[in-house]
This record gives C-alpha cells, structure tokens and sequence, in this order.
C-alpha cells in the first residue's frame, strides 16, 4: 500500500519529500470525510426528530424520515470505514517517515564518527612514524656540530695547560757577572763562629 503512495507521488523524487506529500494528500482526504460524515449526523439527527414529531398523526411521514435515516447511517459507517483506513495509512506513513529520518541521521553520525575516527588513526600514524624515524635515524648535524665544538674545546684546554706548566719550569735566566754568593753558606759560618765562641766562654 505505502509502496503505491511512493509510486504515484514519484519513485524517483526524495523519499522523504514523497512521504510528506501522500501524508498531505491522505489527510485532504480524511477532512473531506470527516465533513461529510458531520453532514450525514445532522441529517441523521432531523430526520430522527422529523420521524418523531409525526410518529403518531402521520405514520407515513414517520416512516419516510426513519428510511431516510437509515440511509444516512449507511453512509456515515461506510465512510467511518475509509477514514480508518485512511488514518491507519497515515499513521504507517508518519512512522516510515520517522524511521528514515532516524536512519538518515544515524547514517550522518555514523560517517561523521568515522572521519574523526580516520583522522585520529591519521594523526597516530604519522606520529608513531616521527617517533621510529627520530629513533632510528642519525643524529642531527646540528648534534654532530656540538659535540665536535666540545671536543675542540676540551684540545684548546689541555694545549693551553701544557703550556703554562712547562712556564713554570722554565728557570729564571740571571747573567753570570750579577750573581750573588750564595747566602747559604755565609750563614753556616756565622752560625759556627757563633759556637765556637760559645764554647770557649763556657771552657773558662
């Protein structure tokens, strides 16, 4: 039933769009129904009162008016039939609407969900290749660069302090005319004469 609405609105158009027309169309219907089932109620209700009012000085009348009644009744429950059926088809639609609704939105979740999660596998990716590239790659120059200036440094340092210790075991160079006796001895000699002055003082 639901697959002729679609047929007859457009099989090619937007299913979503299709749906909504055949509900609109549906409803038209079942308000057109409901206003001739009101129509066929009021006639129901003279009539009965009309079949009243002659039920005892004309019968004859009385009976037209329940015949006529009748045929209302008819009427009102062959048309209270197709608006069930047309309430029921609108109900079925509405709910097929709202099922491809819910789907179509899951469907947007569903990809939008999978782009993040193709772009954080990305993004993973790329930083786990950084990570085995700086592992297993060689250093930088820049590193090489440091290291050879520290090694040159360290060169430049031991040069340098081989240098001044051999200064300082470089003896003072001192001309042979301008050399002092050495005072070393003169003290000794001073020191004995000393003693020997002192002994003879004690001797006496």
């Amino acid at each position: 039933m639901m697959a002729g609405f679609m047929s007859y609105f457009g099989g090619r158009r937007d299913s979503k769009q299709a749906t909504r027309d055949a509900i609109v169309s549906l409803r038209q219907q079942l308000q057109m129904i409901e206003k001739k089932e009101d129509y066929l109620q009021k006639k129901i209700d003279e009539e009965l009162k009309k079949a009243k009012a002659n039920a005892v000085s004309n019968k004859a009348v009385a009976t037209q008016a329940l015949r006529r009644k009748k045929q209302s009744e008819t009427e009102m429950e062959r048309l209270s039939g197709q608006r069930l059926q047309l309430e029921q088809q609108i109900n079925t639609l509405e709910s097929a609407n709202l099922n491809l609704e819910t789907m179509q939105a899951m469907k947007k979740a569903s990809d939008v969900l999978a782009h993040i999660h193709g772009n954080m596998i990305a993004e993973q990716r790329d930083i786990a290749n950084e990570i085995g590239e700086a592992i297993s790659g060689p250093v930088g120059e820049q590193g090489d660069e440091d290291i050879l200036r520290d090694e040159l440094a360290e060169l430049e340092q031991e040069q340098l302090d081989g240098l001044l210790a051999g200064a300082e075991r470089v003896p003072t160079h001192i001309p042979s005319g301008a050399r002092e006796p050495p005072k070393k001895i003169a003290v000794e000699d001073d020191e004995e004469a000393q003693l020997k002055e002192l002994q003879a003082a004690l001797a006496m």
